[in-house]
């Protein structure tokens, strides 16, 4: 490693400017236009324009909390891992039945494929999951 004895701020530690005078020469914000964004509507306007696009105003809306709701889904595809090692009731028929709305679930959608029978109680479904699901022999009931 280089060891750099002779540079200038070896010689300059025993000061307390280094170099810049007494009078706040290199200390305040005079030289460079103002602290930070400072200047950024007057006398620093064309660098804002040039480099700071999209710094100034609002994009886009945001909703309400209040009238938006997280929906929460399944894929079809997941039914296996959902209710394997778990006791499930069956219908008359044999096949598995899976109420969604009691697993917090509010949709189903098409994802995945599905290998066997099974009654999906669910408050959403899609064509393509519903389709799936009667494919496999199952059968999808909408609950409100």
């Amino acid at each position: 490693m280089v060891v750099r004895r002779e540079r200038k701020v070896r010689r300059q530690r025993g000061s307390r400017l280094y170099g810049w005078g007494t009078i706040g020469q290199h200390r305040k914000s005079g030289m460079r236009g103002g602290f930070g964004n400072a200047g950024l509507h007057k006398h620093k306007w064309s660098w804002a324009v040039k480099y700071g696009a999209g710094h100034f105003g609002k994009d886009g809306f945001v909703r309400p909390a209040a009238v938006t709701r997280e929906i929460s889904a399944i894929n079809v595809g997941s039914l296996q891992y959902l209710i394997e090692g778990k006791v499930i009731e069956k219908d008359e028929k044999g096949r598995a039945v899976i109420d969604l709305a009691a697993m917090g679930y509010d949709k189903l959608l098409g994802g995945g494929k599905i290998d066997f029978p099974a009654v999906v109680k669910t408050g959403k479904v899609t064509d393509l999951a519903k389709e799936k699901v009667l494919g496999a022999g199952g059968e999808v009931v909408v609950v409100e």
